[in-house]
C-alpha cells in the first residue's frame, strides 16, 4: 500500500488570503485502512509562515479529521508571484498505530512514533499550497489568467464565495473583465453562476459597463444569462442610457431587441434620446426615435431633447427631432422655449429652423408692427428665411405693408436681401403692384437694377404687367429704360418661377397675388 491517508478533495490546500484577516485554509486527511488506526503528522517547510491545528493526531479507520492551516499574510504585503500557486510545501507523515486511540489528537502524538527505526512511515511531500480569496481572484482576472482562474474557482471552498470576489475599488470580477474587453473571460466566470448584476461601487452593473464601453459581444452574453436591463435606484444610468450617449448603436440595437424600455428614465430624469443628443450621436438618436422613443419628453428641469439641441447648436439634431414630431413650444423650468436657449447660446442660425423666422414673417405678411417689434427684440433673426424662403421684407413688400417694411428697415434688414431664385423685396413690391412700398424702397436705396436669377430686373416685371405708374418710380430711381426691350427676349427663358407666371401674365393680365390667392401650386411656396 503506498499510502495511509488520502486528502480530500485533493492534495491541494486551498488558503483564502482577504486584507486584513486571517487568511487560512483547511485540509482534510482520511485514514484508507479499514482496520487499523493511523497516526500522522503534517509540518509546513517553512515553519513562519504557517500555523497548522491539530498538527498530529489519530485518525480512526475510514474516517477524517479536518486540519487548519492559517498563513501569516502581513498588511500590505504582496502576494507570491506565484499565485495561485506557492513555492512553500509541507510534509505529511503517517504511521500504522495499532491500539492507538482517535482521542490521541491535538499535537497529542509522541514525535517518536514517526521515527523509521520501529515502523514504516510514509511521507508524502505532494501537498501543494494554492492561494485563492478576493486578492487573488482579482488579480488573476486582471491577468486574464484562464487557466489558473478556472482552476481556484474549482477547487476553493464554497463557502468563500469566490466568484463575487471584488477589488479594492469595488470592482466585482464580472466588471474586471468587462473593463479588459474580454469575452472569453466574462464567459467563463459566467459558467460559475455569479451575481450577474452585482454592483461595482458607482452603483453600475457588468451590463452597465459592458454597454457604455460598447462591448456588443459581452452585452450579448450577459444578456443570455438574463442581465437585468433596467436601470436600479444604485445606479445613475441604464444600460440604454450609457450606450445612447457612447454612441454604440450595435448594442443599443440589441439592447432595444432584447425589450429595453425606449423611454427609461436616468436618475436625473433624462431619457436616451436626452443622452443621444446631448453627446451629438445622431445615428443613435435614430435608432431610439424608429424604436419609438418620446421626442417631446422633459427631464428634471422639463428641458426636451429638442432644448438640448438648441443649446448645442446642433443643427442637424434640432432638424431630425423636428422631422420626428419635436415641440417647440415646450417650455423649460425657466419658462424658455427651445428658441429661447438657441438664443441665449448665441446660435443664431437655429432662429428660422425653430420657427422664429416663420413668426417673423407671419407678422410680417399680418401687418403687425408691434409683433414685429418684440419679436426683433427678443433677438429674432432679422434677416432669416422662412420656410419657403422668403425674409420678412419680402413678405411686408409682397402684401403692402408699408409700416411693417419702414420697421425692418429702421431695424436694419437687408434691403436687397434675396430668396433663392434671386428674388429681393423689390421685385416682390413691383409684382404685386404695391407703389407705396415701391417708393419706400427706391427712397431707401434699393437696388432697383438687382436681377433674379433668371436675369430680370423689376423694370421688366413692370412692363409686362403694364404698370406705367411703376415704372415711372423705377425710372426715377435709376433704373434703365432701355431693360423694357429685352422683356420680349427674356421671357421664353425665364423658366418655372417667372417664365411661366410673366409669360402668362403679359398675355393675361394676372398678376402674381392673383394666381397665389387662386390656389396655384406657387401658393404652397408663397404662404
Amino acid at each position: 500500500m503506498d499510502r495511509l491517508i488520502t486528502l480530500e478533495p485533493s492534495n491541494v490546500v486551498a488558503i483564502r488570503i482577504e486584507q486584513g484577516q486571517r487568511c487560512y485554509g483547511q485540509l482534510t486527511l482520511r485514514n484508507v485502512m479499514y482496520t487499523m488506526p493511523v497516526a500522522f503528522r503534517l509540518q509546513p517547510m517553512n515553519k513562519s509562515r504557517y500555523s497548522i491545528r491539530p498538527q498530529s493526531g489519530v485518525i480512526s479507520p475510514l474516517t477524517t479529521v479536518t486540519i487548519e492551516i492559517t498563513y501569516d499574510f502581513p498588511q500590505n504585503s504582496t502576494l507570491p508571484g506565484s499565485i495561485p500557486y506557492s513555492d512553500d510545501s509541507f510534509l505529511l507523515h503517517s504511521v500504522v498505530v495499532p491500539g492507538a486511540s482517535a482521542t490521541s489528537t491535538n499535537d497529542s502524538v509522541p514525535s517518536d512514533w514517526f521515527t523509521t527505526r520501529k515502523k514504516q512511515v510514509f511521507v508524502d511531500s505532494g501537498i501543494r499550497v494554492m492561494f485563492g480569496g478576493s486578492i487573488v481572484m482579482t488579480r488573476l482576472v486582471k491577468n486574464g489568467a484562464i487557466n489558473e482562474i478556472r482552476e481556484v474557482l474549482e477547487k476553493s471552498d464554497p463557502s468563500w464565495n469566490a466568484i463575487n470576489s471584488v477589488d479594492s475599488e469595488g470592482q466585482t470580477l464580472l466588471h474586471l473583465a468587462v473593463s479588459q474587453s474580454r469575452p472569453d473571460l466574462v464567459q467563463l466566470l459566467l459558467e460559475f453562476e455569479p451575481d450577474i448584476d452585482g454592483r461595482n461601487w458607482s452603483g453600475a452593473s457588468p451590463l452597465e459597463a459592458a454597454a457604455g464601453s460598447g462591448q456588443t459581444l459581452i452585452v450579448e452574453l450577459l444578456l443570455a444569462h438574463r442581465a437585468s436591463m433596467e436601470r436600479l435606484e444604485t445606479s445613475t444610468w441604464g444600460a440604454v442610457h450609457l450606450a445612447a450617449g457612447g454612441g454604440h448603436v450595435d448594442v443599443l440595437k440589441l439592447l432595444l431587441l432584447r425589450g429595453a424600455s425606449v423611454n427609461s428614465l436616468t436618475k436625473d430624469g433624462n431619457t436616451a434620446l436626452h443622452l443621444a443628443v446631448e453627446e451629438r450621436r445622431r445615428d443613435c438618436a435614430r435608432v431610439l426615435l424608429a424604436a419609438g422613443a418620446k421626442v417631446n419628453i422633459g427631464n428634471s428641469d422639463n428641458e426636451t431633447p429638442l432644448h438640448i439641441a438648441a443649446a448645442l447648436g446642433d443643427d442637424n439634431m434640432v432638424k431630425l427631432l423636428l422631422q420626428k414630431g419635436g415641440n417647440k413650444d415646450i417650455l423649460n423650468k425657466l419658462g424658455k422655449t427651445a428658441y429661447d436657449v438657441a438664443g441665449e447660446h448665441g446660435h443664431t442660425r437655429l432662429f428660422d429652423v425653430l420657427r422664429l423666422g416663420d413668426r417673423l414673417s407671419v407678422a410680417a405678411r399680418k401687418g403687425e408692427v408691434r409683433t414685429i417689434n418684440r419679436l426683433i427684440e427678443g433677438g429674432a433673426a432679422i434677416n432669416g428665411v422662412d420656410q419657403h424662403g422668403w425674409t420678412a421684407l419680402h413678405r411686408a413688400s409682397f402684401k403692402g405693408h408699408t409700416d411693417v417694411v419702414r420697421v425692418l428697415i429702421e431695424k436694419g434688414v437687408n434691403i436687397d436681401g434675396r430668396d433663392e431664385d434671386g428674388y429681393t423685396a423689390m421685385h416682390c413690391a413691383v409684382e404685386s403692384g404695391n407703389v407705396d412700398v415701391l417708393e419706400l424702397l427706391v427712397k431707401k436705396g434699393a437696388d432697383v437694377k438687382a436681377r433674379t436669377n433668371k436675369g430680370v430686373t423689376a423694370m421688366q416685371i413692370a412692363d409686362s404687367l403694364n404698370y406705367a405708374g411703376i415704372i415711372r418710380i423705377l425710372i426715377n430711381g435709376g433704373a434703365n429704360r432701355e431693360e423694357v426691350k429685352e422683356v420680349s427676349q427674356k421671357l421664353p427663358a425665364f423658366g418655372n418661377k417667372i417664365g411661366k407666371e410673366m409669360g402668362g401674365m403679359k398675355k393675361k393680365r394676372t398678376t402674381r397675388a392673383q394666381v397665389v390667392h387662386g390656389g396655384s401650386p406657387l401658393a404652397t411656396r408663397m404662404f
